[in-house]
Parts: C-alpha cells; structure tokens; sequence
C-alpha cells in the first residue's frame, strides 16, 4: 500500500466527521450525507477493499469482522437478517491505517443467537465510499442445534502456490459449499519460509504453474515480507468466497515464522517471531486481547453443545532437544493449567481440543524432536511429561475430542490406557487432517506412550506430492442437536469422505 501522509490525514479528519454524527457506536444515513458532503477540500478518490472480508470467533451475540483497505479509511459494518440489507444495522469501526497493514477488526454487538447474519463493510475515506464487499457468518447457538463444522490446515507449502490453471485452491470452494457454521484454521496459514518457483515439473511431466509474487520470491525475514504472504493468498478467488462464508477460528503453527521454530532458537528467528506474530494479527479474523494470554490460547464457547480450545503450542515450546529429557514443555505452566481448569469447568457436551501439533506422532526435526511424543517408548518423557499431566487431570472429563493438522495427510487415532505404557488417562480421540493446499507426506509412525492405535490412514506413497495428486484434506465434524452425537468426516478437497466415525453422547 502507498499511503501519504495527506491521505492519512484526511482519513483521519472525515473520519472524526462520521464518528461526530453516530450514536453509541452506529452511524445513521444522515451522519454518513453530512460526512460525504464536506466537499472539494477531501480527495474524492474512492477508497477499495484489497481482499475480501472475513470473521472470526463467534459468539452468540456477534463476531469479528475483518477488512483491508488500501488507503487510510473507516471501516463500516452493516448487518441484516436478509441479504437485501433492507434496514440494515450500521456500525462505525476503526479507522484502517498503515500501522497494521490497513487492516482491521470490528466485533459486531447485540444480534440474535444461532442465526445466519448478512453482513457487509464499506470504506469511507474524504467523503469518499467503497464498493460494499459482502458476507455471512452464523452466531452460536443458546440452545441445543446441529453444529456443522470443518477444520484443516496448511496451506501454499512446499512450492505449490496458486495455479489458476487448476481451478486455484479448490478445496476452499469445497468446504464453503458445505456451509459450515465453523471452521478451525490449524496452522501454518501460510508458508512464510516457501519461496514459490514459476514452474515446478512433477516427476509424469505435467507442468504445475505458480502465480507470483514480489513478497513468495524469498524467504520471509521482515514484516513486509510476512504481510505479503498473507496478501498473497487471499488473491485467491475461492479463498476470498470462503473467508466470506465462514466464520473462523484461527491458531498458528510454526510456518507463520519458519520450520520447526521455538522461541530462544536464535536471537534471529526470535526476530523474526516477532514480525511475523504481528502480521498474523493483522491478517486473521482474530484479536489477541481476546485470548487468555493476549496472544493466541483461548475457548470459543458455541452453546451448550460445543465449547472449542484454542491452544498455542508455538509461543512456549522448549527447545527440541528436550525429547532427551525428563522433562519438557509445549503448552508451558499457564496455559497447560487453563486447559486443565477450562475442560474441568465445560458443561458443553462436546470440547474439542485444537492442537496444531499431533500428540503421539513422532515428527523429527533432523536428529532432535519437533512434536510432543519422543520416540521413546515407556514411561513419558520430554514434552509427554506435560501431556500426561493434562490427560491425568481430564480423565473424569467427558467428550474431549482432539483435532489437529500439521502431517499433511489425514488420520483418525485412538488412543487406549490399555495398550499404553502410560495408563493414568481415558480413553480418547484425536483426528488428523491436511494439507489443505500444500505438498502431501505421511504417514508418520506413532509413539506407543499413550496406545495410540491408526484407525484409518490416508496418505501418499511418495513425498510432496502436489494438489493434483488427490492428497488433499479436510474434515468435517457433525454434533446433532438431538442426539448430541458427534460424527467426523474425513474428506478429500473433491467432497469425497474417505472415513466417517460417530461418537455417543454419555
């Protein structure tokens, strides 16, 4: 964006204007006229929304919206139980300035409980409007109802950007026909260590082609560079369609900074760690005032069937040499207690855990180990040490369902005391799922601490097979509002569902 400093000003200035004319926080059609008709001393310029809009973090009564723009504007919200806007809600949001990228979040107040919700934001900037950009989102629900919603991650790794020729990232097209109430972003939202070449040949002769970028030419280091690979993504047709269809629920993994990363890895990587924690604030329908830690962790009610965690097992990971150790951490003290006390506390009958690394897959890191499970069969140790703590204190906790990405290939595991080493817990799941649009591996092998047992695999022969190859994943989980059942798909980004299990409401 190139933003001057008049431009700023005069964003600044109109948009005192319409704050002037509204009342607690809603603009009026008046308001809007008398801000519009200030006259030849504003640029008339109209003001553009980059990349769509989006949601995130649903509550019964709202969510977040999230713009861009590509000058310094006021964000404009309206709301509508009807897509022809007809007298719609008009909030005024934040003024979107070059201090966060222009972007910028607005929690919508005060709508009805499980409900679809029509929105759509508009930019005013020196008298100037937008072109409207639409959505919808549903609010949770207050009393028991069918909860449709998905979950995956990864997404432009391993050298596969956007291919138009292919019909560009298709499985977002596919969830968002679905039309889920939500969806949980896994992880690694984008591949800031991936350069992206013009053309890849796959190893049958096909030519896979790559749109480009000035910010995918290199590794990100700075924080243009990692604002430029969230841009770059949402160029993409059907990724734009879907954020404006879905409510989100984001966490982050490790290649939102690079591979592999944890904090005291080097005074560079913390460097890094830091621009690119702040890009992806910028450009996710989230905010970290909102989470526990005013970073990430935090439970996303969704009425009394449905409560979803949030963990970060990024920001407080110790190094990956501590698979040797008795001892480790990946959650840290706090967050590992939250966790604890928040599942302990749920009345919901479902708590889904969202976990962006797989709790008893050994995934390496060269000779050391990037996961929680050591490799090591017996007693915990490392990183295990922490999640045998919290599966101890839960083991009296119903529902409890674990969902992850991360592999890049999709999997369902159940995990038993009686076939573990380690039996002071219950019995549980957790599935996994991906790439949703980046290079297909797996599967990898599983640590018997815990007696995880593979209930269903799907994954390539060979490594970094390519989107066309038809390892490409998503799941799907299904709570029924009369039942209280909850039934999870695995899918491929076709639809197609390769494995289905129901769990029984107790």
């Amino acid at each position: 964006m190139e933003f001057s400093r008049r431009a700023m000003l005069q964003g600044a200035l109109i948009g005192t204007s319409v704050l002037g004319a509204s009342t607690l926080g809603i603009s009026d059609t008046a308001g809007l006229a008398r801000a519009q008709s200030i006259g030849p001393l504003l640029s008339r310029s109209r003001p553009r929304l980059t990349h769509g809009v989006a949601t995130g973090d649903p509550r019964a009564d709202g969510a977040l919206v999230w713009a861009r723009s590509d000058r310094p504007a006021r964000m404009i919200v309206e709301t509508s139980a009807t897509e022809d806007f007809t007298a719609p809600a008009r909030y005024l949001g934040p003024m979107l300035t070059p201090a966060t990228d222009g972007t910028g979040t607005f929690r919508v107040p005060g709508l009805p409980a499980g409900t679809d919700v029509h929105y759509r934001v508009t930019l005013e900037s020196g008298g100037a409007l937008s072109e409207p950009v639409a959505g919808i989102f549903r609010t949770a629900p207050a009393r028991p109802s069918t909860i449709r919603l998905a979950w995956s991650g990864d997404v432009a790794g391993q050298g596969w950007g956007i291919n138009t020729e292919m019909g560009g990232m298709r499985g977002f097209a596919t969830i968002a026909d679905r039309s889920p109430h939500l969806f949980l972003h896994s992880g690694d939202s984008i591949y800031a260590d991936n350069p992206l070449e013009e053309t890849v040949t796959l190893p049958d002769g096909r030519i896979w082609r790559n749109e480009l970028s000035e910010a995918k030419a290199q590794a990100a280091t700075t924080l243009g560079q990692f604002r430029g690979n969230y841009a770059y993504n949402l160029t993409e047709a059907n990724y734009r369609r879907f954020n404006a269809s879905v409510a989100q629920v984001v966490q982050w993994d490790d290649h939102e900074v690079t591979n592999n990363w944890y904090p005291g890895e080097s005074p560079e990587i913390d460097a890094m760690a830091r621009a690119a924690w702040q890009a992806f604030h910028e450009w996710q329908p989230m905010r970290p005032s909102e989470a526990v830690d005013g970073r990430l962790f935090r439970a996303i009610p969704y009425g009394p069937l449905l409560d979803v965690f949030v963990l970060d097992m990024r920001a407080y990971k110790d190094p990956n040499t501590s698979h040797a150790q008795d001892t480790g951490q990946v959650l840290g003290p706090r967050q590992a207690q939250w966790l604890i006390d928040s599942l302990r506390a749920s009345t919901a009958q479902w708590k889904i855990v969202c976990n962006d690394l797989p709790l008893g897959l050994i995934v390496p890191d060269g000779d050391h180990i990037e996961g929680i499970a050591n490799g090591r069969p017996g007693s915990p140790g490392g990183r295990e040490s922490e999640l045998a703590r919290v599966l101890t204190a839960i083991r009296d906790v119903p529902g409890v369902v674990w969902l992850t990405a991360d592999v890049h290939y999709t999997a369902a595991h159940h995990y038993s005391p009686e076939r573990a080493a380690y039996q002071d817990f219950s019995e549980f799941w957790e599935f996994v799922t991906g790439p949703l649009h980046a290079g297909g591996f797996g599967p990898n092998e599983l640590d018997p601490t815990f007696g995880p047992r593979a209930e269903f695999i799907h994954a390539p022969e060979t490594p970094n097979t390519s989107p066309l190859d038809g390892y490409q994943h998503f799941g799907e989980v299904i709570i029924d509002g009369e039942t209280r059942s909850l039934t999870v798909n695995l899918c491929d980004t076709s639809g197609a569902v390769l494995y289905t299990k129901e769990l029984s409401a107790r």
